[in-house]
C-alpha cells in the first residue's frame, strides 16, 4: 500500500529500507523521502517503521538462542 503519495513511497520500501539497516525513521526518511514533502504521511510512515524495526530485532536475537 501506498504510505506516502506525494514521494510515491510504499509500505514495503520503508520495511526493505528497515532490512537494509535504517533503525530509526529519520533513517527512513533519509532513504526515501517518505514524510519529507507534506508530512500527512508522517504518523503511517512512523509506525509501519517502528513495526519493521521491532520484527528486525527479534528475528536478530531469535538466532542467538541455543538449547542448553
Amino acid at each position: 500500500m501506498y504510505v506516502c503519495i506525494c514521494k510515491s513511497v510504499t509500505d514495503h520500501q520503508i520495511r526493505q529500507s528497515v532490512e537494509d539497516g535504517a533503525r530509526s525513521w529519520r533513517e527512513v526518511q533519509a532513504d526515501t523521502g517518505c514524510g519529507t514533502q507534506c508530512g500527512k504521511c508522517a504518523c503511517l510512515g512512523k509506525n509501519v517503521t517502528r513495526e519493521a524495526v521491532v520484527r528486525e530485532l527479534n528475528a536478530a536475537t531469535a538466532d542467538l538462542a541455543y538449547a542448553v
